[in-house]
């Protein structure tokens, strides 16, 4: 059975307790009385913005709700109590609205806390923990300026006279301590609002659409508080508009993140399908959109683990890293053997059922994509010995070629010299002629020396490029050849050797075998490859196996991810077409 574990990821700080049943009863039991105490208002009392008392309840009923079902499926996340601390502090603020001293007391000192919470509960989304030293501070700034600040504006009598609080009367320093109250809570929204754009920067906009939708909902809320306080502040017009809005606004928030939870939910279903499609033993390609369907993740990548090689490889056997900052890894192992890992949304780590029952479901499958992508990897390794070898041998080839023309050449050639410097001397008729003998054997020793040398590396391409080269192979050929070299600039050094080869090869070929009275041969670059291709109106019909001209051929245009293939019908003629790579 396949066992999911989750790796490149932060550890939790400690698994949470399920919370007691009694308690869960009673939060929602409180919840749930907010429209009620709308009902008993909107009964007894003639003054009352019913408006505002509904939006207050649009934020306090679905925060709660969201909590809740946070704190039951994550107890070890803050998230939930957070949540359903908002909405709480939303209900507790509505009692300024009712007409006994204490209750309304109790409303006025939660007026602004709301707004704190908020931000808490923004920039703690989702694991209900801030991340960084700033972020702590700005919510601790948030909490004093919404609990401190307000103590004080009431202790001066801005609530005057309902307020118990009312110390001392003065309106002017509650008048300055509300606005420095205000601005500063307005600027430390627009701080959140930043703090999220630029987690937006670096991990991307979430691929997710209702957790991308639930993070625009969190900016946005925060800019709406931010304006509604700065209009509060300098009494702006459409004040009460404002603060409808921006309830409606921060009321969105639970609502969506509810919805991705029940998305989350049905997204369990998805297995069964996974299961239905895995009983079909998918191609490791469709496996992979399988998992992404049953996850809900188009991001998702499949790595697998090549213990032989010891690293991570994608479908192609080409390495994988799972370090990333926008996605997360989880491995699959298979019987205690360690198989794969998938890379996905980091929004899948809140639901690790999810991801558990997937990797599960998916262990066989992924251990035969694991086996076909080792077999790639082997292929791709084998390929790189192949360039490797050819490069090595290119090399090599080089060496002896320069060696041949700086060490026996020239020594030839010095002693031809020689030789003629002493036939000048020498006035016997016979040694003459023996001396001038000897240069001409020196001189056929040098041709034959020189195409030795051409055949090992032939140096006019490396020095002139392929279609210099070309057009010595072209005249030396034993019928006559029709070139034409569609290439503008040089070609890199594999692949031109490579193209030199193959007319060269099959020149001689024609020569010696296929009894043809012309030959053309035609190099040029489409797509991507240069295309090199040869054909003579011989007799046709070469072997094209048991050659081991033609089979070199093809192993040196493999080697550089080439093809080479040949077309030779009997009294045909034959045709030799190399495509080779040449990004």
């Amino acid at each position: 059975m396949a066992t999911a574990v989750a790796i490149a990821q932060p550890e939790r700080t400690g698994a949470g307790r399920r919370p007691n049943p009694w308690l869960l009863g009673a939060f929602a039991l409180v919840g749930c009385a907010a429209p009620a105490r709308s009902i008993v208002l909107a009964l007894t009392r003639d003054d009352v913005d019913l408006v505002q008392v509904a939006l207050l309840d649009w934020i306090t009923v679905p925060f709660i709700l969201a909590g809740l079902v946070a704190w039951i499926r994550r107890p070890e996340s803050r998230l939930g109590l957070l949540m359903i601390g908002g909405g709480f502090a939303a209900g507790l603020s509505a009692l300024q609205l009712t007409n006994i001293d204490a209750l309304y007391t109790i409303g006025a000192v939660f007026d602004i806390l709301p707004a704190a919470l908020f931000l808490h509960v923004f920039l703690a989304f989702p694991d209900g923990r801030l991340r960084t030293r700033f972020e702590r501070v700005l919510v601790l700034a948030a909490y004093a300026a919404a609990i401190g600040l307000q103590l004080v504006k009431m202790s001066l009598g801005v609530f005057a006279p309902t307020s118990l609080l009312d110390f001392w009367a003065s309106p002017e320093a509650a008048r300055d301590v509300q606005h420095v109250q205000l601005l500063s809570l307005s600027a430390i929204c627009l701080g959140g609002v930043g703090l999220l754009a630029s987690r937006r920067r670096e991990s991307g906009r979430p691929r997710r659409r209702l957790l991308a939708l639930l993070i625009d909902s969190f900016a946005l809320g925060l800019v709406m508080i931010a304006l509604l306080f700065v209009v509060g502040t300098f009494d702006g017009p459409a004040f009460r508009e404002i603060q409808h809005a921006t309830l409606i606004v921060i009321g969105i928030s639970p609502i969506v993140f509810l919805a991705g939870l029940l998305d989350a939910r049905l997204g369990r279903s998805a297995v069964g399908d996974l299961l239905i499609e895995l009983r079909a033993d998918p191609a490791p390609a469709d496996l992979r959109d399988a998992l992404a369907r049953a996850l809900r993740d188009p991001s998702l990548d499949l790595a697998y683990w090549l213990p032989d090689f010891r690293t991570y490889v994608d479908l192609e056997g080409r390495p994988v890293e799972l370090s990333d900052d926008r996605r997360a890894a989880t491995s699959i192992d298979r019987n205690g053997v360690h198989v794969a890992a998938l890379l996905h949304d980091n929004a899948l780590d809140e639901e690790p059922e999810l991801l558990e029952a997937v990797c599960a479901a998916a262990g066989i499958a992924l251990e035969n994509g694991r086996l076909n992508a080792e077999l790639r990897a082997r292929l791709e390794e084998l390929k790189g010995s192949r360039a490797r070898v050819l490069e090595a041998g290119q090399k090599e080839r080089q060496r002896l070629e320069r060696n041949l023309h700086d060490g026996a050449q020239q020594r030839l050639i010095a002693l031809s010299l020689e030789l003629s410097l002493l036939e000048d001397q020498l006035t016997d008729p016979v040694a003459r002629t023996r001396v001038d003998d000897a240069r001409r054997e020196i001189t056929l020793s040098l041709e034959e020396l020189r195409d030795v040398a051409r055949g090992i590396h032939p140096a006019v391409l490396t020095g002139h490029g392929l279609a210099v080269a070309l057009e010595s192979i072209a005249a030396r050929a034993a019928i006559p050849v029709h070139l034409a070299v569609e290439i503008q600039g040089r070609l890199p050094e594999q692949v031109e050797v490579a193209a030199y080869y193959v007319v060269s090869e099959s020149l001689a070929n024609i020569g010696k075998h296929a009894r043809a009275t012309h030959a053309t041969a035609k190099i040029e670059r489409a797509k991507g490859q240069v295309v090199v291709e040869v054909l003579d109106d011989g007799v046709g019909g070469a072997d094209t196996e048991r050659g081991s001209g033609l089979r070199g051929l093809a192993d040196r245009v493999e080697a550089l991810g080439g093809r080479l293939r040949v077309w030779t019908p009997i009294g045909g003629g034959t045709r030799v077409r190399a495509e080779i790579p040449c990004a």
